[in-house]
């Protein structure tokens, strides 16, 4: 089964009432790029979570964010200052004293000032918060590669209709080769048998040897055969792909050969509607390299 390189993700788990919402996204990419945003207590526990994405996922931009809620109204104190706050408030009546102002403090000046407060987080578990990481991630990253089977399977699909309509125009490209060999041999003879009636010479060996140099400069068997060679390696990678062996580069790899087969038949195609099928069967190879380009 072929996997998409393209999935979402979402899961959540709790620590002593405190929520994380974990959301997993990826798209393609040439390698395993795992980028990991989390909160400052789940710092320590990077690396383990990259490796857990690698269990899951073996190719593609993997975009991780882990984000911390207050599941219970508060994920920790406010702390208050209080010996600050008192030497602020004496500092305060000095100075007015000194200078004949007022100089009293009310409590929201003074909770505002620097140092009078500030937030402490409440300390979770180190283990608690390992085990729970590792919950959220498995559970989004599990819904990360039912996401890219899903599109894999759809892929797989629109793979399989590009192939029967290449398999078709190499069909066509078979049956109009025959015609135009064979129209290029009929005008040598006509040719040759106008220098005849002209002047009633003919080399027969001559002859003989441009229809074989015709035949075999118009011949394109060997492209064929090649190109259906590639669709059906194409066609056995895709029914046989199994998880965690990515099969994009190869996919991407019989596509650019069959595209340089392509080429080559149209270089040899001297007949207007092959060159057009030509065309078709390029653009049609074009499309399936868009999309196997997003397999994993």
């Amino acid at each position: 089964m072929i996997h998409s390189m393209t999935g979402f993700g979402r899961a959540s788990f709790q620590i002593d009432g405190i929520g994380f919402d974990v959301e997993v996204r990826s798209v393609n990419h040439r390698h395993l790029d795992v980028r990991l945003r989390l909160p400052r207590q789940l710092g320590d526990h990077e690396t383990a979570a990259k490796q857990l994405v690698q269990e899951h996922v073996s190719r593609g931009k993997v975009d991780i964010s882990v984000n911390q809620v207050d599941a219970k109204g508060s994920a920790g104190e406010l702390e208050v200052d209080v010996v600050l706050a008192e030497q602020y408030v004496k500092a305060a009546r000095q100075l007015g004293e000194a200078h004949g102002v007022n100089a009293e403090l009310d409590v929201t000046a003074l909770l505002t000032l620097p140092g009078v407060t500030r937030f402490v987080e409440q300390t979770l578990p180190e283990a608690a918060l390992a085990a729970g990481l590792m919950e959220g991630l498995t559970a989004a990253l599990t819904g990360l590669v039912a996401m890219r089977e899903a599109e894999g399977d759809k892929l797989a699909t629109e793979f399989g209709r590009r192939l029967t309509n290449v398999t078709g125009l190499i069909d066509a490209f078979e049956e109009r080769s025959a015609l135009v060999v064979e129209a290029a041999r009929e005008r040598l003879r006509r040719r040759t048998d106008q220098i005849r009636q002209d002047t009633g010479l003919v080399d027969e060996g001559r002859l003989h040897q441009e229809i074989v140099i015709a035949a075999d400069r118009l011949d394109i068997t060997e492209e064929l055969v090649r190109l259906r060679s590639h669709v059906s390696q194409f066609a056995d990678i895709v029914s046989t792909a199994e998880v965690f062996k990515p099969v994009g580069r190869q996919l991407d790899f019989l596509i650019q050969e069959m595209l340089r087969e392509a080429n080559t038949v149209g270089s040899k195609a001297s007949d207007a509607p092959l060159a057009h099928q030509v065309v078709e069967l390029k653009t049609e190879l074009e499309r399936l390299r868009e999309q196997a380009q997003n397999i994993a």
